[in-house]
């Protein structure tokens, strides 16, 4: 699990993985944790969200887009949240924007699934949480699972079966909800932001079934590396499922 600022947590994804037996192994760039030269030992990799561009000429940024190459190479189960979504449409190829008339996404939007989507879970939710100010295109050859309905029309794809990347932020808590809208108190101005009050509002209207779907893509994504394992064409077995954490540094 890479996260990109001494603050973050791998949230509810973090917790329901360690529910399922999982062990996570959390490294953090921006301090100065190495990415492991080999992926031999984890089940898959999870990036997370964090601030600034994929863009941007950072260091800490731009040597995870440099590891995901063996990421995607090794065919590991893979998933990219906000930033870790644009990291990996970038990495293939993909162009990572901001809207064109400088409108953010922060709070509840709605969503609503593609035909591809559709065949992979029937229950996707209605509405979905947002903090991001750039959004993805598609890659080539890859599916996009997800259409946006409010500013950003990508909200979710599939690349080459074992990679997704995702636009919204489904392991939000409502601790974090608190935490991000105090701290980054000034992203709540941008332009086409939710005020404050919708955050914790529509997380009890739209949350049950973000955590429901959740749960589904949790144990879909837990599975991959044994699907993917069957079409290498050196037959070989790959490792159990699990994520492995231990906490460096």
């Amino acid at each position: 699990m890479v996260l990109h600022q001494p603050t973050s947590t791998p949230g509810r994804i973090g917790l329901w993985l360690r529910q399922r037996g999982c062990e996570l192994d959390l490294r953090f760039p921006v301090l100065g944790d190495a990415l492991p030269e080999t992926l031999e030992d984890h089940y898959g990799v999870i990036v997370y969200g964090g601030p600034g561009s994929v863009n941007d000429n950072c260091d800490h940024y731009l040597a995870v887009m440099d590891w995901l190459e063996r990421v995607l190479k090794a065919r590991k189960p893979y998933i990219g949240i906000c930033l870790g979504g644009q990291m990996l449409a970038k990495v293939l190829g993909a162009r990572v924007a901001p809207h064109p008339q400088g409108l953010w996404e922060v709070g509840y939007y709605p969503v609503r699934p593609t035909e591809a989507g559709r065949r992979l879970w029937d229950c996707w939710p209605e509405r979905v949480y947002q903090w991001h100010a750039e959004g993805f295109e598609v890659p080539a050859g890859a599916e996009l699972l997800l259409e946006g309905r409010g500013y950003f029309p990508n909200q979710a794809f599939l690349h080459d079966d074992h990679a997704f990347g995702l636009q919204f932020h489904p392991e939000v808590t409502t601790a974090m909800l608190h935490r991000w809208t105090v701290q980054a108190a000034d992203k709540l101005k941008m332009p086409g932001a939710r005020p404050r009050h919708t955050h914790f509002e529509e997380r009890l209207i739209y949350d049950p079934a973000v955590a429901c779907w959740l749960d589904t893509f949790l144990d879909h994504w837990l599975t991959l590396e044994s699907r993917v394992a069957n079409t290498r064409s050196s037959g070989e077995e790959g490792p159990a499922a699990k994520v492995l954490l231990r906490p460096t540094g």
